[in-house]
């Protein structure tokens, strides 16, 4: 068992320091790993592995990797592969979080931000693409998304947002045929509740977290601002491991080292506790049809969200011509090559210090 459990750590603790990219990015390393080099498991479990991490909230490819933990050493496993995956990106994402609140106004930072945000709207931009094209497969869901979309910027925050969407679709199936803000102190167990809170309802990509955070602390308690978002986020798709550590760049920013340790744990902890506890009746919620058609209906409402934000996102940064030029050089990349969105990150941060 021992060895099992090595092999485990040594497994996802490479794969949370080399698994940049996103969460697609994440999944894919992860099936290299896992079903072609190692063969713990067939493809088609790994496949059924990723659909359930569908059926509940929170970090799809922190998800797999507690799930596959869970299949090769049982709940120990589960933990190891989790901390191991999640725990590399928490300190790279920290020590970005103490160099940002310490020394973001010096232009040589503050300029690798402006460069990296074009990037990262791009990168966006086209995950919305490739998630739409797979949701939106029919008009009564194109109506949905059109309606989501439109009440988000009228104010409805995501929970009720979501629990529409699955609803209508739900019953669709089933019928006969800017402003500015001033930033308050916020406590590490409120950040903790919070971000409990998210990760207890979260569904889609870890894009859709945006849509939340912006929700909860830049709006609701104004904790940080809308450019504090956007370098979080920035962090987030620059370090590797899951985009969810975006999480401790902001707990660290609003309440220090506590607010960071509060922040992971809260939007990690869900996820743990649902895998452990769900998995055992996986088949039968797998092939369940009334999940399936919510399901579906979630999915569109996490797309219409994640739309939202991505308009929100491009208004705030598409703010000059330089910035512009990084944003549709980095989408036309990313649409006609295969291109690692990590170098274009990469070069968006050196493009930005230059300027």
């Amino acid at each position: 068992m021992e060895n099992v459990k090595l092999e485990i750590f040594k497994v996802f603790a490479k794969l949370g320091i080399f698994a940049f990219g996103g969460p697609a990015a994440h999944v894919a390393m992860m099936e290299d790993e896992i079903v072609t080099k190692r063969k713990w498991m067939t493809k088609e479990r790994f496949i059924d592995m990723y659909g359930f991490t569908s059926l509940i909230p929170g970090p799809n490819s922190t998800e797999m990797a507690i799930l596959m933990g869970y299949h090769r050493g049982g709940m120990i496993g589960l933990i190891i592969a989790g901390l191991s995956f999640i725990l590399p990106a928490v300190l790279i994402v920290l020590a970005f979080a103490f160099i940002y609140v310490n020394y973001g106004s010096i232009p040589l930072v503050a300029g690798l931000f402006d460069g990296v945000k074009p990037v990262i709207l791009a990168i966006v931009l086209q995950a919305l693409y490739r998630l739409s094209k797979s949701v939106l497969s029919s008009f009564e869901k194109g109506l949905i998304f059109g309606a989501i979309l439109a009440l988000s910027f009228f104010g409805f925050s995501e929970i009720p947002l979501i629990l529409i969407g699955a609803s209508i679709y739900f019953i669709i199936k089933k019928l006969p045929k800017n402003k500015s803000f001033v930033v308050e102190p916020m406590s590490w167990f409120l950040v903790f509740l919070v971000f409990l809170k998210i990760g207890s309802v979260l569904y889609g990509s870890g894009y859709v977290l945006l849509s939340f955070l912006e929700t909860e602390f830049v709006i609701r308690y104004g904790a940080i601002t809308a450019q504090t978002l956007l370098d979080a986020v920035a962090v987030g798709q620059f370090t590797p491991g899951p985009v969810f550590t975006t999480a401790t760049f902001i707990g660290y920013v609003i309440a220090g080292f506590p607010g960071a340790i509060a922040a992971t744990i809260g939007i990690f902890l869900p996820s743990f506790l649902l895998v452990g506890l769900v998995f055992p009746w996986f088949e039968k919620l797998r092939k369940n049809p009334i999940l399936s058609i919510v399901l579906d209906g979630v999915n569109v409402a996490s797309i219409a969200l994640m739309a939202a934000v991505t308009i929100k996102l491009g208004i705030a940064t598409i703010v000059s011509w330089q910035s512009a030029i990084i944003f549709f050089v980095s989408a036309g990349l990313l649409i006609k090559t295969k291109i690692n969105s990590t170098w274009l990150i990469l070069a968006g941060a050196i493009i930005g210090i230059l300027l």
